[in-house]
């Protein structure tokens, strides 16, 4: 008899899910029915500040995949359909069209939240969040504007990735740019040393960071527009407001079904991203909790390397196949004009949290050797457990082509490697690539010589 499974949510870890358990039961066995409530499904949402900066060129562009596509390998994508409820008894999702559709098997993937504090003026027109295509389409939209009457001044609050991203993107534009934040420096996972070096290179591009400033009111003109934000320290103009506060879980609809939540405020699974009180269900992505390699510890980290994964993970296990979510590092990687800025494991605030005796080592180095054309500098930072030379974290800021060694790093702490077996690993060499030795690995002999004293 065949069994339906029903996912919420059509974007990575949802479709990640859906594909996955198709590839391994047959459209006989298993009707697979995907209820999304906007109109895109399998898009790159980290897309969005590059389609609004005019690096990606069509809205298609960031589709991976259209409900056609996905209809032909037998899953039955619903755009526009929104699940108002859960009812775990009767094992059936509502949707807001009325419908009580049955299931047997459920995936929650209902994502990630803006972060949105209680700011008067905070939902006024001009003011955007970058969360869905249609945002970045509104984003567009307004810069474009009508002959005459284009936006000047862009406002950008928040100094995290998508932040960054979009004050880059609003420059791009042709927008002049200014950067408010609550915290003392831009990207508050890296350590400050590292992100001086970032707020640095946005005020080199032009912008103006405001720092320490908690926004306390969107002001708004006579047509109820916004025109700009009030901190404590003043106010700032603009004609455009982007929002860059960070995402936390949506998941209101797996709380009001009564699935539970864990300390985060997502939902709590286990290692098959199964809920633990309801094993028919499945929770995955932005919307569910997941717990740090390093430390063990419960965590919640929104980024669409870890969705796809978890996705993957639930449709192996609903198709049949065993399969369990090996935990997260947070590593991420961004760029600003053209410094990239990337992190892995553990900052030095996350290692003093978790208990750990830590020491933090940080070279200067350059991409390249020294002597081939485009060197650019790089600084490498390593937060290692004092005495035994554990990997704990990694942090990378440097030129074109520093960023992607943050791959290497966040390998090294995967693998539990310390800093002597990473300063003794047979990294790649070459003068367009690299120098001799390779800056991760001369930050890796930097804390091995000094364990061994």
């Amino acid at each position: 008899m065949s069994e339906r499974l029903v996912v919420v949510g059509g974007d990575a870890a949802g479709m990640s899910a859906a594909a996955q358990a198709r590839r391994l039961r047959d459209a006989g066995d298993l009707e697979i029915v995907v209820l999304e409530q906007g109109q895109d499904v399998s898009y790159s949402a980290c897309g969005i500040p590059y389609w609004v900066g005019g690096q990606v060129g069509e809205r298609s562009d960031l589709i991976a995949r259209t409900p056609a596509e996905f209809a032909a390998r037998g899953i039955t994508v619903r755009t526009g359909t929104r699940a108002e409820a859960i009812d775990l008894a009767a094992g059936q999702v509502h949707t807001a069209g009325g419908e009580r559709l049955g299931y047997d098997r459920l995936v929650v993937a209902t994502g990630g939240r803006p972060v949105r504090p209680p700011i008067p003026g905070l939902d006024a027109d001009g003011v955007h969040g970058v969360h869905r295509l249609d945002d970045g389409a509104a984003i567009r939209t307004a810069i474009d504007g009508l002959p005459g009457d284009r936006p000047r001044r862009g406002l950008v609050l928040g100094g995290g990735y998508i932040g960054l991203e979009m004050a880059e993107a609003l420059q791009r534009r042709g927008l002049e740019v200014t950067v408010v934040l609550a915290d003392p420096l831009p990207m508050q996972l890296l350590d400050a040393d590292m992100g001086e070096r970032v707020c640095a290179a946005m005020t080199a591009m032009g912008m103006t960071v405001h720092t320490d400033q908690a926004v306390r009111e969107v002001l708004v003109d006579a047509s109820g527009r916004a025109c700009g934000v009030r901190t404590d320290v003043g106010s700032y103009d603009a004609d455009l407001v982007v929002l860059g506060l960070g995402m936390g879980p949506e998941a209101r609809l797996a709380a009001d079904a009564g699935l539970a939540l864990g300390p985060t405020g997502a939902v709590d699974v286990d290692r098959s991203q199964r809920c633990r009180d309801h094993p028919e269900v499945f929770a995955a992505g932005d919307c569910a909790q997941t717990f740090h390699r390093v430390t063990g510890e419960v965590a919640h980290v929104a980024l669409g390397t870890h969705a796809n994964k978890q996705g993957r993970v639930a449709g192996s296990v609903i198709g049949g196949r065993p399969a369990r979510f090996a935990g997260v590092l947070g590593t991420a990687l961004t760029k600003v004009g053209d410094l990239e800025v990337a992190r892995t494991g553990l900052c030095t605030t996350q290692a003093e949290e978790a208990g750990f005796a830590y020491r933090t080592d940080t070279i200067e180095g350059t991409t390249r050797a020294g002597y081939y054309p485009g060197a650019e500098q790089v600084a490498v930072k390593l937060i290692s457990e004092s005495g035994s030379g554990q990997l704990l974290g990694a942090q990378v800021v440097g030129g074109p082509g520093a960023g992607k060694r943050i791959d290497v790093l966040a390998t090294a702490i995967w693998a539990g490697m310390t800093a002597e077996d990473l300063a003794g690993s047979d990294l790649s060499y070459a003068p367009p690539f690299s120098p001799t030795y390779d800056p991760v690995v001369v930050a890796a002999r930097k804390v091995s010589r000094t364990e061994q004293g």
